[in-house]
């Protein structure tokens, strides 16, 4: 399909309206609204209903159509000169942490919705469908796994298994979506999608460190999550001479540090952090004689994140052997490594060129929705700062220049992506 030359510098003159997707996120900031500025949006809730149904309402009032698959994900649809082809789609997720802000996920869907809005005011048409999703669960806050309905989506697990998980008063998530609104008995089958973006803060401090208004996002790193236990001996703290010790949190404490010392070595993408610690008996005047803590390993590429897993485990192997006592390692997550598509890269990084905007190479420490999309279709994002690289924070914050020039490089790499029918194709 051709794009005439007068289509083709509508589009180069074509903008987003900031101050419209501004007061957007603010008012869907209100359903939720904590006490210090943040919002506590649980999955499958009745304020996750109540952004489910203002999304749907803005979605229809731009004649999109609006379905709902087994697992409760929206897809807003916008009708292309060529229905037939996949669409070309963006989104994130609209729940949030307990204490979360007001940008982390919440931005990528309504800079999706500007999107549309802008074209629907420019009465532009793409060559193939838009579409605006909203995955269910990606928080993992209520529900595990975290990235649920994205995860479902792509096959990373099944429907059946996300909908059989239950939250800590025993509510399954089926149950959830029917009490919500948001169930469906339609049969599950994942449409094709031609191309997927996702606009996100950065939730780290490099572009702002930087001066740098868009993060053209390479990929996202692996992830090896680990329970560790470390089995002492509890004993009386006064009475034990220290060479008879058995204690299980000293040994701990040295392999928290091995921790860092692993992700220092692979620098600068490796990542190393221990986030949870359950000391046993954890009383006063008692050597402890048990410890679990959590391990969270990542790094950009596989070869290095399967080095600092044998790391971790010669370190622990190393460490029971010298303090004469059991150390178990169990392995509860794996996301390998995620590089997005070159060309969708480089479609972001074109963008930001043309709109004359500062930008870098970035790496996300995060996981996202498309880490999974990039499973089945080709994917990239588009990271802009976030104050302080504050986020799953209720101080979250992101400058409103910044959220609309990265929705402006999303509105250019979807109809680089989509095509733009030329003036008179019906």
């Amino acid at each position: 399909m051709q794009v005439q030359e007068s289509t083709r510098y509508a589009c180069a003159d074509l903008r987003t309206n900031g101050a419209r997707l501004w007061d957007s996120l603010m008012r869907l900031a209100r359903i939720g609204a904590t006490e210090k500025g943040g919002v506590c949006r649980l999955a499958l809730t009745p304020l996750d209903r109540d952004a489910r149904d203002l999304f749907v309402a803005w979605a229809k009032a731009l004649g999109c159509t609006v379905r709902v698959d087994a697992i409760g994900n929206l897809f807003a649809r916008r009708a292309g000169l060529r229905d037939d082809l996949p669409p070309v789609m963006t989104g994130s997720h609209l729940d949030t942490q307990p204490t979360g802000g007001k940008f982390d996920g919440n931005y990528g869907v309504l800079a999706g919705l500007e999107v549309l809005r802008t074209l629907d005011e420019a009465n532009l048409r793409t060559v193939a469908p838009l579409e605006v999703a909203v995955w269910t669960n990606e928080e993992g806050s209520r529900f595990v796994p975290v990235m649920m309905g994205s995860g479902v989506f792509v096959g990373a697990f099944s429907l059946g298994h996300a909908l059989e998980q239950r939250d800590r008063d025993g509510i399954s998530v089926s149950e959830a979506l029917s009490q919500i609104g948001y169930a469906s008995d339609a049969p599950f089958w994942p449409h094709r999608v031609g191309a997927y973006f996702e606009a996100h803060i950065e939730q780290g401090p490099v572009l702002e460190a930087n001066a740098t208004t868009i993060g053209v996002v390479q990929g996202a790193l692996g992830q090896r999550w680990y329970d560790v236990t470390v089995h002492g001996m509890e004993a009386h703290a006064g009475p034990t001479p220290m060479d008879a010790r058995r204690d299980a949190l000293l040994v701990a404490a040295a392999l928290i540090a091995e921790v860092n010392r692993i992700a220092r070595e692979h620098a600068p993408h490796g990542r190393g952090t221990v986030g949870w610690l359950d000391v046993h008996p954890n009383s006063r005047n008692v050597i402890p004689g048990r410890v679990t803590f959590t391990v969270d390993l990542r790094a950009a590429d596989d070869d290095a994140l399967s080095a600092m897993d044998a790391a971790l485990r010669a370190a622990c192997a190393a460490a029971a052997t010298q303090a004469g006592i059991g150390v178990d390692v169990e392995q509860v997550v794996y996301f390998p490594p995620q590089p997005f598509d070159p060309k969708l890269v480089d479609a972001v990084r074109d963008g930001a060129r043309a709109l004359g905007l500062t930008a870098m190479d970035i790496v996300s420490g995060a996981g996202h929705d498309a880490v999974y999309l990039a499973r089945v279709a080709p994917t990239a994002m588009i990271f802009v700062p976030c104050k302080d690289g504050i986020s799953h924070n209720e101080i979250e914050d992101a400058r409103p220049e910044h959220l609309e020039a990265g929705c402006n490089v999303l509105l250019r790499a979807m109809l680089a992506a989509a095509g733009v029918a030329a003036e008179g194709d019906a």
